[in-house]
């Protein structure tokens, strides 16, 4: 096909509604800052893959903890059961065991307050570190934008 030249096509007048590069001339469109984006898309995935490994972490850290709690609880449960094996008279077992079950009640109640801090704490990081690239993000944007209106 021959190309449009001074509104011809195939040496025939055009007539001007065909004229698409007066149509398309129309709306100006914006410089597209490819390298920009791909730079914000690349510190998009670095943030995301930082938060992950924050979470991951975190989520590793309360499960050895939760490891470490159960061993500590098995060691002391045998040596309560030890305990109440050597005790005499009933009355003694009777108070031993409240004894023993309200520093158990104690010690749970510290262990899940443990566990919830540390699953907070790296929430709250991870969290903190993509909100930190967002409003990064929209600081570029801004950024670009204030350039379009130049």
């Amino acid at each position: 096909m021959a190309a449009s030249k001074n509104g011809q096509f195939m040496g025939m007048e055009m007539p001007e509604f065909m004229d698409f590069s007066k149509f398309a001339g129309q709306f100006a469109m914006p410089e597209f800052d490819a390298k920009s984006i791909i730079e914000a898309q690349r510190k998009n995935i670095e943030a995301i893959a930082a938060a992950n490994r924050i979470a991951l972490e975190g989520a590793q850290a309360v499960s050895q903890r939760q490891v470490e709690i159960m061993r500590q609880a098995w060691d002391e449960s045998t040596s309560a059961v030890k305990e109440l094996t050597t005790v005499g008279k009933p009355e003694e077992k009777l108070v031993k065991q409240a004894e023993m079950v309200k520093h158990g009640l104690e010690v749970a109640l510290s262990n899940v307050r443990e566990l919830t801090e540390m699953s907070t704490k790296s929430n709250s990081e991870a969290v903190e570190l993509l909100n930190k690239r967002v409003f990064e993000m929209l600081d570029e944007v801004k950024g670009e934008l204030s350039k379009l209106n130049k």
